[in-house]
């Protein structure tokens, strides 16, 4: 992204903190204007030395304390407009982040590392806000400083500004190939860190898979690669970055030496007096001051802008199309009627995954699907929920085809039960309401009983009110389940979808879970994935899936007949069971 369109990006969002802009630009111009008057007076008060008298003298003193102590109050104004800027700035962009996450096809988020999008959330805002905060006050106040020392530099002595004049594009040069050569690295120690915190966030949530298969080592190992890697970006950065105060400063430092030895020959020739020297000499040295400043803070400016460059990326990403002219469905209204019609969709084009698929599901029927892993079983849900779009044929709900019905209104005619029991913080009940918010206490409790969870809730300390932990780490494995199973229930919706819905739980509890599901789905259609076939015995259709086809499908009891690939999926379960 060129740095053009990342500038006009940002000012897009600073204008809506346009009272903070507006502030920090005004207390800029009265500090910065202010503080300008100082060198010029002061200048006056050293040629009335000897000849003004001490009242006259106090009088400049008086003066100029005043002039500072004002230029001092405006400066602060400036600082906390300048804040206000930076942090509502950095706020915008973080909601509109979160809310484009939300709006991104589902395709994306299984496509990049958790870890890299919580880090443009998270560092890149942070690392964008305190570049804003460096840079948007060198820049207002440096700006305004620079300019009126420039005009009071020409008033006092046309000949040595030109010299200053001639020196001061080497400072500019530095730092422009200073920037050039730090900003690629700069987005490179970007994207090192996402993929450090994808790599962080992957091992700390499986940290007990990782310690029992004794995978320690290599964790280590890869994590001081990438952290390496990491380090080594964020040395060159500041290598270069480093470079640029010093350097600007030297050349500044041999312009203020100059303008003094020019100044000297001038005042022996009775051109300049000592005051208008010492003033063009602190004029100068203001005039260099916001340059050397402003080159300062180039590191952190280009480190924001390498950071601006991966918040703008993912907002700049297409999401879900606009749906405003298809139609909306009512869930009472649905009956449940799916028919798949010759099926087809791939993740990578040149890899198709399902192809030609054709089925029928019958309102409130119980439809299995099973399968060796790769089969497709899960891709199947990702397309009736439209997480996915078919590249060939359709999908038909109550006759109507569900690409002309919004996403939103077709996933509300669904309840999920997904293979990850995903819980956030908070209350045992805010969990179980979690599509239902506005539902009764009474509500929350019966749908509770009927997934079995009311009882171990019940024994909880706080009960519906006890507090859950991030990822539920403070419940077992089959509490989670059944908890995401009572808030499906809650829902009471026309269609049921269940993946891997009870392959976490132990075999007396799975047992209540499919009476409950046995209630709960009769009169909907229902769609359960599981490698464990003991649970979809029941189901009026099983599909049987095998690299994307279905291989056959009808009644347990028909596929076992049948002798085909069910049966050889059932008997690599059951029959060492029964042989032992």
């Amino acid at each position: 992204m060129k740095k053009l369109n990342v500038l006009s990006q940002l000012w897009r969002y600073m204008k809506k903190a346009r009272f903070s802009l507006a502030g920090a630009v005004i207390f800029a111009l009265l500090s910065g204007g202010l503080s300008l008057l100082g060198p010029y007076y002061i200048g006056q008060a050293v040629d009335i030395i000897g000849q003004a008298s001490w009242s006259k003298i106090a009088y400049y003193l008086i003066f100029l304390g005043i002039i500072y102590l004002l230029s001092a109050f405006f400066m602060y104004l400036m600082n906390i407009c300048t804040n206000a800027l930076a942090y509502k700035t950095t706020a915008l962009m973080r909601k509109d982040c979160f809310f484009q996450l939300t709006r991104l096809p589902i395709s994306y988020i299984d496509s990049h590392s958790r870890g890299d999008i919580y880090s443009r959330l998270t560092n890149d805002a942070d690392t964008a806000c305190e570049g804003m905060l460096q840079s948007i006050s060198q820049l207002f106040s440096g700006i305004i400083v620079i300019l009126g020392s420039f005009g009071f530099m020409l008033a006092l002595s046309p000949v040595i500004t030109f010299v200053v004049l001639l020196i001061t594009p080497i400072s500019f040069l530095i730092a422009y190939f200073i920037t050039k050569h730090s900003r690629r690295r700069f987005r490179e120690q970007a994207a090192r860190t996402g993929e450090l915190s994808g790599f962080a966030e992957e091992m700390l949530a499986g940290m007990p898979v990782v310690t029992a298969f004794g995978y320690n080592n290599e964790a280590i190992a890869r994590f001081e690669k990438t952290n390496q890697e990491l380090y080594e970006c964020g040395q060159k950065a500041q290598f270069y970055s480093s470079l640029t105060n010093p350097t600007t400063r030297l050349v500044n430092n041999a312009a203020y030496v100059l303008v003094g030895v020019l100044g000297v020959f001038m005042a022996l020739d009775g051109r300049m007096s000592v005051g208008l020297i010492l003033s063009f000499l602190t004029y100068a040295t203001q005039f260099a001051k916001p340059i050397n400043e402003i080159t300062g803070v180039i590191s952190q400016l280009q480190s924001a802008l390498a950071a601006l460059e991966r918040i703008f990326g993912l907002l700049g990403l297409e999401p879900e199309p606009d749906e405003a002219e298809k139609i909306t469905v009512e869930p009472e209204s649905i009956r449940g009627d799916i028919q798949f019609i010759h099926a087809s969709f791939s993740y990578i084009p040149e890899k198709p995954l399902i192809t030609d698929f054709s089925f029928h599901a019958k309102p409130g029927s119980m439809n299995a699907i099973v399968g060796p892993t790769g089969a497709g079983k899960t891709t199947l849900v990702n397309l009736l929920m439209r997480f996915y779009e078919l590249n060939g044929g359709q999908i038909l709900l109550d006759g109507t085809d569900i690409k002309d019905i919004k996403r939103e209104s077709l996933r509300s005619c669904f309840a999920m039960v997904l293979q990850e029991t995903w819980l956030f913080n908070g209350t045992i009940r805010e969990n179980i309401a979690y599509g239902m918010p506005q539902a009764s206490d009474e509500e929350i409790v019966q749908a509770a009983k009927a997934a079995y969870a009311h009882d171990f809730i019940s024994r909880m300390p706080d009960g519906y009110n006890s507090i859950i932990t991030e990822d539920g780490e403070n419940l077992s494995q089959g509490e989670k389940q059944l908890l995401t199973i009572a808030r499906a229930m809650l829902l009471k919706p026309p269609m049921l979808i269940l993946d891997e819905a009870t392959s976490s739980v132990d075999t007396r509890t799975e047992q209540k879970i499919q009476m409950a599901f046995k209630a709960a789905m009769k009169g909907r259609t229902s769609f359960v994935i599981a490698h464990r076939l003991s649970t979809i015995q029941d189901a009026d259709v099983i599909i049987v899936m095998n690299k994307g086809d279905i291989v056959e499908y009808g009644s347990h009891d028909q596929l076992i007949k049948k002798k085909g690939f069910y049966y050889e999926l059932y008997n690599s379960q059951f029959a060492p069971a029964e042989n032992s």
